[in-house]
């Protein structure tokens, strides 16, 4: 009998705003942009999309389109999502 498996979606591990803090930081700390999108939307998908794309002001199937892999979201798209995540960004110096 062969095994059954499912996909694996993120989003259904990430309960805690602590562990969406923390994968979030990993994928701005990488700086791959396909990343951060994908990190946004596995957020987004944890909180409640329709939720989210509601506040963000974007509708579910953009912001799906949006926060994917493929996706490239606009400085204004991306600051609306991140103030519907309750999210803030902050910059600072390498050294």
């Amino acid at each position: 009998m062969p095994i059954q498996t499912e996909p694996f979606d993120a989003a259904r591990y990430l309960e805690s705003p602590e562990a969406q803090a923390e994968l979030l930081s990993d994928a701005f700390q990488n700086g791959d942009a396909s990343y951060i999108a994908t990190t946004l939307g596995v957020i987004a998908r944890a909180r409640g999309m329709t939720l989210v794309a509601r506040e963000a002001g974007v509708t579910r199937e953009a912001l799906y389109r949006t926060l994917s892999a493929e996706g490239d979201p606009k400085l204004s798209t991306l600051l609306g999502v991140m103030k519907a995540l309750n999210i803030s960004l902050h910059a600072e110096m390498r050294q």
